[in-house]
């Protein structure tokens, strides 16, 4: 089992704040398989929200590795990618799902009672920063100073 990573302050701050995450998986005959999606962080875990029986979660449930990138929406230069392996867990699954629509569309989230809501936890096994040159943060400099 991989050693798990520490999320640095940009990954915080991104996946911290509603900004889209575009979630890599894999599928059956090894390609990757790639969703847009609604992040959130709990303690030092990403959480996301799928549906049992969707391609995502059966790739999780067959093969827990991911990759995770999150960019700046007012920078799309900086980004952060967070690699690692995922739990599944219905406990919850309503809940996050409600949480996360709340602090993507400012609204609760309308279940559809047919769907079985399961919460995907992410364990980071590497933590990668990028600031490209043309960034408007790399343009600046630090904001600390330092």
């Amino acid at each position: 089992m991989a050693q798990s990573a520490a999320l640095s302050g940009a990954a915080r701050e991104l996946i911290g704040a509603p900004a889209f995450s575009v979630l890599t998986t894999i599928n059956a005959d090894g390609s990757p398989q790639s969703s847009v999606m609604w992040m959130a962080l709990d303690g030092d875990q990403l959480v996301f929200s799928t549906i049992r029986g969707r391609l995502k979660c059966r790739n999780l449930e067959r093969d827990p590795r991911v990759s995770v990138c999150t960019y700046d929406p007012a920078d799309p230069y900086r980004y952060v990618e967070v690699r690692g392996t995922v739990t599944l867990a219905e406990e919850g699954g309503d809940e996050l799902i409600d949480r996360l629509c709340q602090a993507y569309q400012g609204k609760p989230w309308t279940r559809r009672p047919e769907e079985v809501r399961v919460v995907a936890r992410v364990t980071p096994t590497r933590v990668v920063d990028h600031v490209a040159p043309q960034s408007a943060s790399a343009k600046a400099g630090p904001a600390d100073g330092a």
